[in-house]
């Protein structure tokens, strides 16, 4: 019987010594790039999300490319992936979408975003969806209407925040620019999207987080704010779809991305399914807000601690208030297209603040064959992570690189639709839809800001990566008018 027991137990144990093997050992046709695989199922997924209190490459990435160079292997939530800080490998990722690699997110984070959510769609159905984004958030619908509601939501919500002794910033913008994306989006009023706001914050709060669903933990809430705000979404597709079948075909528009949602899910063979439209008008939702906010809160905290930045930048505005002043316009306080697209440093300004807020932590791919790159192979099946803060961050292609230097990028007009050395709005044929939307809101916001009011800083503001970018504790201010 103890020969029996002490065979079982040697076969568990042979068992368990041949699946680390073969989990630090992983099949290739070739050579794998090095690092490490970290323990079997969970690879090196908490040395991953580990909290980091700087604007500094995290640790994790950090102490890899000091080790392995600018490409190494890992594993991440069950998964193994390349990470990629080469730029050369990072333009080839997004340039051979379709033929080497395609959009790719771990299953984790699929489950936050949606089954049907347009990262997971591929060829004809992704060009779809993007160009009925475009539809609505593109350069025209900027310059009609867009641009007005941007102005208005600004000047409304900083003059409130000027009567108040203080105002907690990033929660503040985010409720701004939430509310202006609902109505754009979904038409809805600030007090219907109130209810719709409070979970998507909940979701936020636990999005790049470890993927463990138990009550009490960051996933579980962040998942439970999805739930919430899916069924708040589905109520607002059916509420206008009742309405559509009501009127009929004389059905006046609202002006909304949702009317052309629904004129897509009602059409006799419809393309898009009302699943795929709840993921994108989700999604659409998520990154409108919460990556612009992040954005602004950052761009006010790097103004007040660069004094001589924030002079230049609003010799910039003012120069543009006294030439409309001069020129006898009819409305002094409207900003005009001409004058938005005039704004050079702004632009520096922003491009320079998103460069250091990296505030996607990593870009995912997946080889859709066996990928063979400067003497490594990347197996078919795995995943790539292009890290571009790694690239941000690089000192080589961007001198003292954690210093707040706008000027770094006068000049460089290719930054406008991503480059080997820019993804701050991603690359290919995934460029964000949403950038040139993203950009106008900074703009307006930062015009009427430096140009109408003053700021002092209270308190918070302190910046962790986790490894996305958060300000636990807030960052508080007081706004008052100028003059």
């Amino acid at each position: 019987m103890i020969d029996y027991a002490a065979a079982a137990l040697s076969a568990v144990a042979l068992l368990v010594l041949y699946t680390v093997h073969r989990w630090k050992n992983p099949r290739c046709n070739g050579r794998l790039p090095p690092g490490s695989m970290g323990f079997p199922l969970v690879g090196e997924t908490f040395q991953f999300f580990s909290p980091d209190a700087s604007f500094d490459i995290p640790p994790f990435i950090r102490q890899r490319l000091a080790r392995y160079g600018p490409i190494f292997k890992t594993s991440l939530v069950g998964h193994p992936v390349v990470v990629s800080a080469d730029e050369e490998l990072n333009h080839m990722v997004f340039q051979q979408e379709g033929e080497l690699f395609q959009s790719w997110y771990p299953d984790s984070f699929v489950e936050i975003l949606g089954r049907d959510n347009v990262g997971e769609q591929q060829g004809t159905m992704f060009k779809y969806l993007k160009n009925m984004v475009l539809r609505f958030f593109g350069p025209e619908s900027l310059r009609e209407s867009i641009l007005r509601d941007v102005e208005h939501a600004v000047c409304s919500s900083i003059c409130t925040w000027s009567t108040l002794p203080a105002v907690e910033l990033k929660e503040a913008v985010s409720t701004m620019v939430f509310e202006l994306s609902a109505n754009k989006l979904l038409g809805l009023e600030p007090s219907r999207s109130k209810v719709l706001r409070k979970s998507f914050f909940d979701f936020v709060r636990g999005l790049i987080s470890f993927p463990l669903y138990l009550p009490g933990t960051a996933y579980y809430a962040c998942m439970q704010g999805r739930m919430s705000a899916m069924e708040v979404l589905r109520e607002v597709l059916e509420d206008r779809k009742q309405s559509a079948q009501a009127l009929g075909g004389g059905a006046r528009p609202h002006g909304d991305f949702l009317d052309y949602v629904v004129q897509e899910i009602t059409k006799e063979k419809p393309v898009l399914t009302e699943g795929m439209a709840l993921d994108l008008m989700f999604l659409l939702l998520f990154a409108s807000f919460h990556t612009t906010s992040l954005a602004l809160t950052l761009a006010v905290k790097l103004l007040s601690d660069h004094p001589h930045v924030l002079d230049e930048l609003t010799v910039e505005h003012e120069t543009i208030l006294n030439q409309r002043q001069a020129g006898n316009e009819s409305d002094a306080d409207t900003v005009t297209w001409k004058e938005y697209k005039s704004m050079t440093f702004t632009s520096q300004v922003i491009s320079e603040t998103v460069r250091l807020a990296n505030i996607a932590p990593g870009i995912f791919r997946k080889t859709l064959k066996d990928v063979q790159f400067r003497g490594y192979t990347i197996p078919a099946g795995w995943g790539v992570m292009v890290c571009p803060l790694a690239v941000h961050l690089n000192p080589e292609i961007y001198p003292d690189p954690l210093t707040f230097n706008p000027s770094r990028f006068k000049d460089k007009m290719e930054i406008n639709r991503g480059s080997r050395n820019f993804m701050a709005f991603g690359g290919g044929i995934r460029f964000c839809v949403g950038a040139d939307f993203s950009k106008l809101q900074m703009a307006i916001f930062l015009h009427f800001l430096v140009t109408k009011y003053r700021w002092i800083q209270l308190g918070g503001g302190k910046i962790v990566r986790t490894p996305g970018l958060e300000f636990p504790d807030g960052y508080h201010i007081q706004i008052r008018q100028k003059n």
